[in-house]
């Protein structure tokens, strides 16, 4: 994924992905986005469920410092998509 990630991107993120096709080990890889706010969060702890649903694992990579804190500070404290 590329580029900033905030309320407007983020209500589609949840749709980018194939859950059922995807293969069982995932990485997201954010090195070339920012994570803005806590919208992008949320759609991301929907994407880690979908996938867990699916007995898959997804790892999320690349955050940069900013992005890194608030995910982990927002991470499961708000409600998903």
């Amino acid at each position: 994924m590329t580029g900033e990630l905030f309320f407007a991107s983020s209500n589609d993120l949840h749709t980018q992905f194939e859950y059922a096709d995807d293969p069982q080990q995932v990485v997201i890889d954010l090195t070339d986005s920012h994570v803005w706010d806590a919208s992008t969060v949320a759609s991301l702890d929907a994407i880690t469920t979908e996938y867990q649903r699916k007995s898959k694992s997804v790892e999320i990579i690349g955050l940069n410092t900013a992005s890194a804190e608030r995910h982990e500070r927002l991470s499961g404290q708000l409600p998903s998509h």
